[in-house]
């Protein structure tokens, strides 16, 4: 099967699809790979590593499958071949438009964000992947802004007390940021409304922050899910007294589908020492902070609050490699005998197929 690598083209992407190992993989299992030339380059992948490893550099839209990083431009979806198949994280329940022309190409799309937490597919976790870059560099910008230093150091000035870290969210971004702030030497607590993750928490060396009558709100997947109004009110009420003296906030609470749930309110942060930091790692689902503004930095009466968009982009080429073996793994799943073969009665390629027969799924 030929299997086509776009350069990616939204602002700010430095991602790949596919790097030169995966590329190189899938072409010794007998697949013809084409890379257009450039599309790794701000990963550190050069065309020459492509070659090398056995890929071809040209135009890669008229490939049987497009494996992209991000959805595709209007224009970039006219390029794709008629009857063809294109697999990335297309941000499909949000994206009708986007189904909706794909579709009228008889395209069959994959969303990799759509993929099930089940055993099977966890070598195709892209989300896990990539918010593992995410939670690690959500706290190298925490220690950028702060004031302070992270660890405890005992110097002739004196010693200096280390930064008091608390993680709102202990999901995949949530304990890579517990364990990166840990390494740096910060103070660590975490707080999440789904009970199973304490153990993973305290086993970072971190302290699980427990509430009174302690809300429980965990779904299908493992995934969080949606407070009662009274029982949201009693959580934040928590939050604004537990983050009072933090010295760095990180959230990284979501719930798929959804907006991401306010955990931080105007008054929380009002009520925080000047001098914190407040890093909202769902800045691009609304932010977990009522006064997060996605992709700026702002000042709200001392606190320094960050909505970064799309931290895995700032660390091309680790995230390209796991998002590439992601792929790699998923499009060995879909091709039988050198063909896509799409079962809708399996689970996964079910969950992640997005158009298929001319029709949106969605």
């Amino acid at each position: 099967m030929n299997i086509g690598v776009p350069k990616e083209t939204a602002p700010g992407e430095r991602r790949v699809a596919l790097v030169p190992e995966t590329a190189g993989k899938l072409a010794k299992a007998g697949h013809r790979i084409v890379v257009e030339s450039g599309a790794g380059t701000d990963a550190g992948f050069p065309d020459a590593l492509y070659t090398a490893a056995g890929a071809g550099v040209g135009d890669p839209w008229g490939a049987d499958l497009v494996a992209l990083v991000q959805e595709p431009a209007p224009d970039r979806v006219a390029r794709l071949r008629e009857g063809g198949a294109v697999v990335g994280m297309l941000r499909a329940a949000t994206n009708p438009d986007l189904l909706r022309r794909l579709a009228e190409r008889r395209v069959t799309a994959f969303s990799l964000e759509l993929l099930p937490r089940i055993t099977r597919a966890q070598a195709m976790d892209v989300l896990s992947s990539q918010a593992t870059v995410a939670g690690y560099k959500a706290v190298l910008l925490a220690a950028e802004a702060s004031p302070k230093l992270f660890p405890m150091l005992v110097t002739a000035a004196g010693t200096l007390a280390p930064a008091r870290v608390i993680v709102l969210g202990a999901g995949v971004a949530g304990l890579q940021a517990i364990a990166t702030a840990r390494r740096l030497g910060a103070v660590v607590s975490a707080f999440d409304v789904r009970p199973a993750v304490k153990e993973q928490v305290e086993s970072l060396g971190a302290k699980f922050l427990m509430m009174e009558g302690q809300v429980t709100a965990e779904g299908a997947g493992g995934y969080a899910k949606e407070l009662s109004a009274d029982q949201h009110e009693r959580e934040l009420q928590f939050l604004a007294a537990s983050v009072r003296d933090a010295d760095v906030v990180i959230t990284t609470a979501a719930i798929p589908g959804k907006r991401a749930p306010i955990l931080l309110t105007r008054a929380a942060v009002e009520g925080m020492r000047p001098g914190a930091v407040v890093v909202d790692l769902a800045a691009e689902t609304g932010g977990n902070c009522e006064l997060t503004e996605p992709g700026k930095r702002r000042d709200a009466g001392g606190v320094t609050i960050l909505g970064p968009l799309n931290l895995p982009a700032s660390v091309p080429l680790h995230a390209s490699q796991m998002y590439a073996r992601n792929v790699a793994a998923f499009v060995q799943h879909l091709v039988k005998d050198g063909a896509l073969q799409v079962d809708l009665a399996d689970e996964i390629t079910r969950a992640t197929c997005v158009t298929f027969d001319g029709k949106a799924r969605l």
